[in-house]
């Protein structure tokens, strides 16, 4: 039984950004991901109607994928995500009552962190991992160095310029990978979201940093 984010960062260690996504797609977008061994699933809530689309998704793959909301950033959207079927709980930024809000009802809080202060105050405040963001505007070097003061067992997941061809790189430092654009977004033919899905799969190192 699942239990932790870590326990759905592995064996794939992915987000699936579904930023943009409709109700109507979420399942047939949904079945190719999880055919392939992505476990979570995420919806932004700047998606049209967000909490349908969490329903659906929790509905469909109860018990065997982790589903819930990004682009969280008020404490009072934690609870219709919940109500949605959610589990999940992500933001772009550090608002330490979302995080409280999160973990008041035992939901997994990932906030957006960019800065030491910032990552250890989504730690103290209870954050079960620190989603690193933006991705792009940082190396793995930076990973690197930001871990080497938090606590041990602190779960990054890096967000934001992640592709197939740096994967690796940064999943040498980090437990984690949120992936958006360049798997998903509107009006992608379903082909190109498979194929794209499935270069992550092939881009993932042997020995990940869970390991």
């Amino acid at each position: 039984m699942y239990k932790s984010i870590n326990d759905w960062l592995n064996p794939i260690p992915l987000i699936a950004i579904l930023r943009g996504i409709a109700p109507h797609e979420v399942d047939e977008v949904g079945d190719i991901l999880i055919a392939l061994g992505y476990r979570i699933l995420e919806v932004p809530l700047n998606s049209p109607d967000p909490y349908e689309s969490i329903q659906q998704l929790a509905k469909r793959y109860s018990g065997s994928t982790l589903i819930g909301a990004g682009t969280v950033l008020k404490p009072e959207q934690v609870p219709q995500v919940a109500d949605a079927g959610g589990t999940l709980i992500v933001s772009p930024n550090l608002n330490t009552e979302v995080v409280k809000a999160t973990k008041r009802i035992g939901m997994i809080s990932v906030p957006g962190v960019f800065t030491p202060t910032e990552a250890f105050q989504a730690l103290d405040t209870g954050a079960d991992a620190l989603k690193i963001f933006p991705g792009d505007a940082i190396s793995p070097s930076y990973c690197k160095s930001l871990r080497a003061v938090l606590p041990k067992r602190t779960l990054l997941v890096v967000t934001g310029g992640v592709n197939a061809a740096n994967l690796a790189e940064f999943l040498s430092v980090s437990n984690g990978a949120g992936i958006g654009s360049a798997l998903y977004s509107p009006g992608k033919a379903v082909k190109q979201i498979r194929e794209d899905a499935l270069k992550f799969i092939h881009a993932l190192p042997e020995g990940l940093f869970n390991d």
